[in-house]
Formats: C-alpha cells, structure tokens, sequence
C-alpha cells in the first residue's frame, strides 16, 4: 500500500502531457489489432478499406494529439480532425476514429479563446466532409449527417458542460476562502480585543489610582506591582496570540478556560474594583467552547465595570448546569468615571456573536438605579 501511494503521488507531479499520452497510445494500439478493424466512429457510410501505408498515419494523427488534449487543445482537435477526415475519407473506420468526441470533449472543457471561431470552423469542416463524401457515393442520406453532427455538437457541449462546472467549483471555492480569511481576521480581531483592553484597562486604572497614593508609600508601591504584573500578563497573552497564528499551532493549548475565572477575579481586584464571586458547579468534560465563551463573557463584563463602574460593587455569577452554562455579572452603580477609558461597543457585539455561535442567548442592559447586567446563557457540549 505505502509503494502504491507513493506511486500515485508520483504519477500526479508528471506533467499533465506524460499523464495524458497512455490513452493516446493505447487507442493506438488498439487500433491495429485486426479484431478491431471497421470498429471505428464512422459517417459516409463507404465501404470499409482494408490497411494501407497511409492507415498508420492516420492512426497517429488521430491518437497522439490527444498527449496534449488539455495543455494545448486546440492543437490536439485540429490534429484529430485531420486525421478522421482522412480516415473518413479513405474509409478505413479505424477504433482511433473514436478519438474524434474525445478531442472535441477535451476543446469545450479546455480551449480557453476563440471558442466560437472554432466552432465555426468546425462546421465548415464537417459541411466540406459531407460534400465530399457525396461526391465519392456515400449512401448516407441528409438525416444521417445532421444527426451524426448533432451527435459531435453533443461532445463539444458536454465539454462545455465540464468547463462551467469547473468554473463553478472554483468560484465557489474563492468564496469559501474569502469567507474563512473573513471570519479568522474576525477572530482575531475579537480575541485582540478581549486580551488588549481588559489589561490595558486594568493598568489605566491602578496608574491613575496610583497618583493619590503617593502618601501611602507601600500602597503606592503594591499598586504600582499590580500594574507591573498586568503588563507582563497583557505581554504573555499576545505572545500567546501570536502563536496561535502559526500554521502548526494547537488550537487547545494555553486557551483560557472557565477554570480560570478566579484567576481573573482576583486580577480584578488587584486593580480595585470590588467584586463578589459565587461558583456552582462544575464545568462538565464535553463543556469545550462553552468553557472558553463563559471566560470571554466575564472578562468583557469585568472590563467594561473597570471602565464605567470602578469602584462600584460587583457580583459575578457562574452556574455550571448538565446542558448549559449560566453567567450573570452585575455593578451596583455608575462608580468613578473619572479613570475610565471610552470603549466602542465592539466587545459586546463580539461577545453577542460568540454565544450566538453556540446556540445561546446573551444580553446586556442598563440596571435602573444606576450600573448594568450582562446575562449570558451557553450550551455546554460543543467541542473546541
């Protein structure tokens, strides 16, 4: 098996004229052997000649185009019409006579210029073949040469049939590609956003909380290592990011987790804000996105309370269900927005469309005294 596929690969890196010369020499072959003498396409109705020398020569003509039937098609049908005039002609109904649909198949599926020009000239040729063959007593009636040519035109347009189907799958193909350059530059961007602002966010915050400490030296001091920290948190996560771009990358590795999500609490209130977390449950084995979103959707809320409601109390709730993941993170009030950084929006709409892309529903709304809610509700059991 493992020389057989190599074989194969072999035979699919030749150029396309060595994969296309077996058929043509094979029909050649063919072509000589006496049991296949008068098996050939035929149209005239002549009596059947046996071979002479000009036999062989028009069995090349008619076979060997056909090595180049796609790298060079209108050669190979120019060639190939030559020879089955000839053959018709001279009546030798040879089997490489056969060649004949399969060069006009090979030029509407190939032949990429002057198409119609071709076709014209085509007919003119087979309306001279007819005449001729008139003139040499060809029985045939009229019926017989414009259902024989109907039957060439067939060939040529299931060649054509070819080529728009082909042209079909490679557009098709473009599309899918743009889409999936879209929606990774997309994913990118959403995952940039997440990591960058959070962090970004945090040390905003702690730097102006900072400048009101510098009375409290060892507060100053552990606020300004809580900054130092989130910068080199922020720096790890777009190293990571930056991996992740890498073609040989697992997708899995070092992606945050909802096992996470006390590590980022704790971050939070590092930074000053004050928030309250309750847990229940535990994420299940076949949680896998699920896991991922509930930990964007918390780090999107906590940011967003960073920027719009520092200071304000802050409860995050997390429910790990057999089905679903439940998560609720709520502020108390406006806070400080003396400190806080203005945002555009696009961290909910990415976060809308995470849990969207799991069959969950989210929201985001403003509480009536004052702060906001962002419910989320994910489907567990989507594989990462």
């Amino acid at each position: 098996m493992i020389d057989l596929r190599r074989a194969t690969d072999l035979w699919r890196r030749c150029d396309i004229v060595v994969r296309d010369l077996p058929f043509g020499l094979l029909l050649a072959v063919a072509s000589l052997l006496p049991a296949l003498h008068g098996k050939g396409t035929q149209v005239g109705d002549l009596p059947t000649r046996p071979f002479d020398a000009l036999t062989f020569a028009v069995i090349a003509l008619e076979c060997l185009p056909l090595a180049v039937r796609r790298r060079w098609p209108a050669v190979c049908l120019a060639l190939v019409s030559l020879g089955f005039v000839l053959d018709q002609l001279h009546a030798y109904h040879v089997l490489a006579s056969n060649a004949m649909p399969i060069a006009l198949i090979s030029a509407g599926a190939h032949l990429e210029r002057h198409r119609r020009v071709t076709l014209a000239l085509l007919s003119m040729a087979y309306v001279s073949l007819a005449f001729a063959l008139g003139r040499l007593g060809a029985p045939e009636k009229v019926e017989g040469y414009v259902v024989f040519y109907l039957a060439l035109a067939l060939a040529w347009g299931i060649g054509t049939w070819l080529r728009s189907t082909r042209a079909a799958e490679a557009e098709h193909r473009r599309h899918v590609a743009e889409a999936t350059r879209a929606a990774e530059r997309t994913r990118i961007a959403r995952e940039l956003h997440d990591v960058v602002t959070h962090h970004v966010t945090a040390m905003v915050v702690q730097a102006e909380a900072a400048r009101y400490l510098t009375a409290a030296p060892d507060r100053l001091d552990a606020t300004l290592n809580a900054v130092t920290d989130t910068g080199r948190r922020a720096i790890t996560d777009l190293r990571h990011m930056l991996d992740l771009l890498k073609a040989d990358h697992d997708a899995d590795v070092g992606m945050p987790s909802a096992g996470e999500l006390r590590t980022l609490v704790e971050q939070t209130r590092q930074a000053g804000q004050p928030v309250e977390f309750t847990e229940e449950g535990s994420p299940a084995e076949s949680a896998g996105s699920a896991e991922f979103v509930t930990y964007r959707v918390v780090q999107e809320a906590l940011t967003n309370a960073l920027k719009y409601a520092h200071g304000s109390p802050t409860v995050v709730r997390v429910r790990y269900g057999e089905k679903e993941i439940s998560v609720e993170v709520s502020t108390g009030g406006p806070g400080s927005r003396a400190v806080s950084p203005g945002g555009s929006g696009r961290g909910l709409a990415g976060l809308r469309e995470r849990v969207d892309a799991l069959g969950g529903e989210f929201s985001a709304d403003r509480k009536a005294g004052g702060g906001f809610v962002v419910r989320a509700r994910i489907p567990a059991g989507s594989p990462s």
